[in-house]
């Protein structure tokens, strides 16, 4: 039985990921994203082998041998300079012997200049998303190999379908919310399989970030939130015309507070049809109390969650709002925190009401079902 239950949910699955590759196949391709500015650049890895160093009025100076390790000059040896001052920790480098750095190449009447362009921090990152993994199946076991392919995935379906199609002018709204809802059913089936709980979860994850991407956009409007608030956006705005700012405060929102939600909706299908299973007499009504109640166990830790979130991605501009001293009355009106405080307040919003919504289709659900 449960092997047939396997069998179906990755039919399911498998059926689902291949309409989404066609669509990233078919409609992606088509799609320029390179700009002239960056038409001519190349980026390379390399490895300081020797270094030069004195000092100058400004700082110091840099000049270093460096190895590059990939691409079509693999084996090259370049010599790159650089400059930096030892008191300033801002878009500051200091080379040192065995370091890894990422060059940019640029091509110009036929010759080819070389320059540095940063740290190589990949190697880093690959590092904590290898112990990830590790965690993931120690614990997890084949719930952690699941796990990590929902992440994979989500991945996928953001950076291939979803950001490509906003940036040639396709509406935010509904490329994220055919997106969110994509992920959605993806990870609520591949985590939870093809039952009740699953589909119970999908009905309250989808309502409730719908709910909250809607909030963020009509409340947005009434406040006159721009979605420029940021440098990110203000540089986007410079180079794209035509894009909807305002419309990518709905997907935010929507991106934002999807894995709480769905964490939340799953949580209350699952505790719903384990009590029902303990208690097959229970009535709809009752077992829809029992399922709101366990969700409002899970609603004060995951309204935190949600808000500090934000409040963490934020610590460094409040600290500078605090040591300004600035007024309450200015830092409450400006464009980018208002545009957060917004953002934490629509998530928590959608995430509460997905409590209700998943407990009543829950309960619904599983007395159709008639669990013995």
């Amino acid at each position: 039985m449960n092997l047939d239950i396997d069998f179906k949910k990755w039919i399911f699955v498998i059926v689902l990921l291949s309409l989404i590759f066609i669509i990233s196949i078919f409609m992606i391709p088509d799609i320029n994203l390179t700009s002239d500015q960056t038409a001519n650049e190349e980026y390379f890895r390399a490895r300081v082998l020797e270094l030069e160093e004195y000092q100058t009025e400004q700082g110091y100076n840099q000049q270093a041998l460096v190895e590059i390790t990939d691409g079509p000059l693999a084996g090259d040896i370049v010599e790159i300079e650089n400059e930096y001052q030892a008191n300033h920790r801002f878009l500051n480098i200091r080379l040192e012997e065995g370091l890894r750095v990422v060059l940019v190449s640029f091509e110009q009447n036929g010759e080819r200049d070389i320059y540095l362009q940063d740290i190589a921090r990949d190697r880093g990152l690959l590092l904590a998303l290898v112990i990830l993994a590790l965690v993931l199946l120690v614990v997890g076991k084949v719930k952690g190999l699941e796990t990590i392919f929902t992440l994979f995935i989500t991945a996928f379906i953001i950076v291939r379908v979803m950001l490509p199609l906003v940036l040639v002018g396709w509406s935010p709204i509904l490329v994220t919310t055919f997106s969110a809802l994509t992920i959605i059913v993806l990870i609520l089936v591949i985590i939870g399989g093809l039952n009740v709980k699953s589909l119970a979860a999908i009905i309250g994850t989808g309502s409730g970030v719908i709910i909250a991407g809607f909030l963020a956009y009509y409340i947005g409007n009434i406040a006159h939130l721009s979605g420029l608030g940021t440098q990110e956006a203000q540089m986007l705005a410079s180079g794209l015309e035509g894009l909807d700012f305002r419309g990518l405060l709905y997907a935010g929102i929507i991106i934002a507070s999807l894995g709480a939600i769905t964490d939340v909706a799953m949580s209350i299908a699952s505790g719903a049809y384990q009590i029902k299973n303990a208690n097959p007499k229970l009535k709809f009504k009752e077992l829809i109390n029992h399922s709101l109640e366990l969700g409002r166990d899970i609603m004060g830790t995951m309204a935190n969650t949600l808000i500090l979130a934000y409040v963490g991605g934020a610590i460094p501009f409040l600290l500078l709002l605090l040591f300004n001293q600035m007024s309450w009355l200015r830092i409450i009106n400006m464009d980018f925190v208002a545009t957060e405080i917004l953002s934490g307040l629509a998530g928590t919003i959608g995430l509460v009401i997905s409590i209700p919504i998943t407990a009543f289709t829950a309960a619904f659900l599983i007395n159709k079902v008639n669990i013995k």
